[in-house]
Parts: structure tokens; C-alpha cells; sequence
């Protein structure tokens, strides 16, 4: 016969690996644990309130432009752009002309003055032709063919910026595009989808040239952003938007403009639309700056949901479930992409001659003249590169 002590040992004994598996979390809670931790970072929180507040700014300058339109016949898109351009030129261009540290502003215009105007020219026409777009096709077919867009980034940002993208980011990608597809779909159920339009197909050709467009503005600032300066940036888009918006509002608005009734209502538009626009441009580079382009264009594909919500009381909309699905969908997909970072690739270290002429890793033109001796690289069976100089 056992002692007494002893049996109420081997029963806790015998308790103590069952207490123990099961204060062990089940691996559906481990999974969730660590989901939640990947997920819910200050990084990620601090990313979507960014991209919500540019989204917010784009759905100020769709409702002000609508209203112009539907209340008052206002449609001078170019108008709007070129205050939009002017009021970036007094602020940044400004203080770009009186900054102490970095190239100076006529450095800037002597070296690389013909690339900051063909990204002027690039920004300004990709704000036209997508506003343009809308006489001549349908609301749907703008929707969906703007995210053309976005492949069209990812493929620019894999060649000029060096970013590798893994798989998640594909699948995210996919999900905001179905969230949009799924913002179609409610519009189309709402009835709030246009006519057929005068001519669906240039109007297509012209959403997908301004998608194009604004994907070769928004990789330009990347690099800017991220290699020179925040204020060099929008300093040079608002001289030479000032100037191409300008020359272009001369030609193709002038008699637009002429006909306009000025009341303060609609000078009180034309202020918020600027206004909102003016946010858009300031803090877009700051976004970018910590994530990236794509990331950015990701985020405010819920900027049409924004409109649509206040398009309920002033346009009086009607309202679909679908849209609240669309949202949730779109976020999932943008919180996905930027949970993991995207890879950049190193550039191959081989020595190169210098010259005069492009500098595309830097964004100068090599001024000096000055003659390089000859090398000859030679690949030996190892993989190394012997580089001799005559």
C-alpha cells in the first residue's frame, strides 16, 4: 500500500502536463497573434491615415468640380489646374529661389531644367485628359480603366526605382482591383451609370494616356522625393505647370472662361477646389516619401467611395450596401500591400567612363569635359572583374 503523500504526488504529476497544454495557445490563436502583430504596427496605422488624408483631398476637388459643373455649367478643368500650378510657384518655387543649402534654383533650371519639363507636361496633361475623358465615355469605363494605372507604376517602379515586389503584393494589388470592380458593379445597381457617351473609344484611349501619365508623374517624384528634396520637387511642377497650364487654359478655355457668371458662391468653389488640391500636391510627397507610389495609389482608390458618400446629400445618390463591401475590400488589400516591404534591388558596381550627357541614377547633366583614361574589363574564371587603365 502507497503512502498517502505519494499518490497526491503522482496526481499532480499527472495534472500538471494537462494545466500546462492547456494554458498552450491553439494554433488558430498563435496564427491570429501573429497576424495581428504583422498587421497592427504604428507603420501601418500611420500609412492608411496618410493615404485616407490624400483620399479626402482628391474627394474635395471631385465634389467642388461636379457642383461647378451640375449647379453652375462651370467646366474649366484647366482653370482649376493652372491655380492649383500657380499657388505651388508662389509658395516652393519661392522658396526654392531663396534656399541656402543644396543646388541653388538657377542651378537646378541650368542642369536639369528640360526633365522637370517634360514631368510639368506629363502632370499637367494627366489631370486633362482624365477630366477630359468624361465627355466622351462612361463613368464605369473611367473607373476601371484608371487602374490601368497602377501595373503601369509597378512595372516603371520595377525598371527605374530598382523595387522588387513578392508575391503578397500581387495578391494585394488583385483585391484592391476587385474592390474597385465591386465599386463599379454598386454604381452600375444605383443607376448611376452615364450614357453611352460621344465617342467611347477615344474617351477610353484618353483615360488610359492619362493613367499612363500619372503613373510616369508619380514615379518621377518618387525618385525626387527620395534622392533630392521634397521642395525641389513641387518648386520646378509648379513653375512649369504654371507655364504649360497657362499656355494651355490660353488656347483651349478662354472662351470657357468668358462665360462664366462670378458670384461668390462659385469663387468660394474655385477656393476650396484649390485648396484641396493644394493639400493633394503638398502631402503627396510626404507620403511617398515613407512609403511608396504604389502604395500611395492603392490607398486612395477609396477616394471615389469618399465623393459617393457625400454625394448622398448633396447629389442625392443612392446609397448600396455594396459600396460599404467595395471599401472594406479595398482596405484589405491596401493594408496587405504595405505589410510587407518591397525589395530593392543593388545596382552592379562596374565603373563607367565619364562623359557629358545623361545622368539618369542622378538626376544631373555631367558638365565637365574631362577625359578619363581608357578601361578595359576583363572576366577571369572566378567572376571578378580586373579592370587596367591605359
Amino acid at each position: 500500500m502507497e503512502p498517502a503523500g505519494a499518490g497526491a504526488e503522482a496526481e499532480a504529476g499527472a495534472e500538471a502536463p494537462q494545466e500546462a497544454a492547456a494554458a498552450a495557445p491553439s494554433p488558430r490563436r498563435r496564427l491570429l497573434a501573429q497576424l495581428g502583430a504583422k498587421l497592427c504596427t504604428w507603420h501601418i496605422l500611420k500609412t492608411i491615415l496618410l493615404g485616407q488624408m490624400l483620399s479626402l483631398f482628391i474627394c474635395g476637388t471631385a465634389v467642388t468640380s461636379q457642383y461647378l459643373a451640375e449647379q453652375y455649367q462651370v467646366n474649366t478643368p484647366m482653370l482649376q489646374s493652372f491655380i492649383n500650378y500657380f499657388l505651388l510657384l508662389l509658395v516652393y518655387t519661392t522658396i526654392l529661389a531663396f534656399r541656402t543649402d543644396g543646388d541653388s534654383f538657377l542651378q537646378i533650371l541650368k542642369q536639369r531644367w528640360w526633365k522637370y519639363l517634360f514631368l510639368g507636361l506629363a502632370d499637367v496633361e494627366a489631370n486633362y485628359t482624365i477630366v477630359k475623358a468624361y465627355q466622351y465615355t462612361t463613368l464605369t469605363s473611367v473607373q476601371l480603366l484608371d487602374c490601368f494605372g497602377i501595373p503601369v507604376l509597378m512595372a516603371l517602379s520595377w525598371f527605374i526605382l530598382r523595387a522588387r515586389y513578392r508575391l503578397i503584393h500581387f495578391i494585394a494589388v488583385a483585391v484592391c482591383l476587385l474592390g474597385v470592380g465591386t465599386m463599379v458593379g454598386a454604381d452600375i445597381l444605383a443607376g448611376r451609370q452615364d450614357s453611352e457617351g460621344s465617342d467611347v473609344v477615344i474617351g477610353d484611349v484618353l483615360v488610359l494616356l492619362g493613367a499612363s501619365l500619372y503613373a510616369i508623374s508619380n514615379v518621377s517624384e518618387e525618385y525626387i522625393v527620395k534622392n533630392l528634396s521634397r521642395v525641389e520637387f513641387l518648386g520646378m511642377v509648379g513653375l512649369f505647370g504654371t507655364i504649360i497650364s497657362g499656355l494651355q487654359l490660353a488656347i483651349v478655355e478662354h472662351r470657357d472662361i468668358m462665360r462664366i457668371q462670378w458670384n461668390w458662391k462659385i469663387a468660394l468653389l474655385f477656393a476650396v477646389f484649390a485648396l484641396c488640391m493644394f493639400g493633394l500636391y503638398s502631402f503627396m510627397p510626404v507620403v511617398i516619401k515613407v512609403t511608396s507610389a504604389t502604395s500611395v495609389n492603392l490607398g486612395i482608390l477609396t477616394a471615389d467611395l469618399y465623393s459617393l458618400f457625400f454625394g448622398l446629400f448633396l447629389f442625392y445618390y443612392k446609397f448600396s450596401g455594396l459600396y460599404i463591401l467595395s471599401f472594406v475590400i479595398i482596405m484589405v488589400g491596401f493594408i496587405l500591400y504595405c505589410s510587407t516591404p518591397t525589395l530593392t534591388a543593388e545596382p552592379t558596381a562596374v565603373p563607367q567612363p565619364r562623359s557629358t550627357g545623361l545622368d539618369n541614377a542622378g538626376l544631373k547633366l555631367e558638365e565637365n569635359d574631362s577625359q578619363t583614361p581608357a578601361a578595359t574589363v576583363q572576366f577571369t574564371r572566378e567572376e571578378s572583374v580586373v579592370v587596367s587603365t591605359d
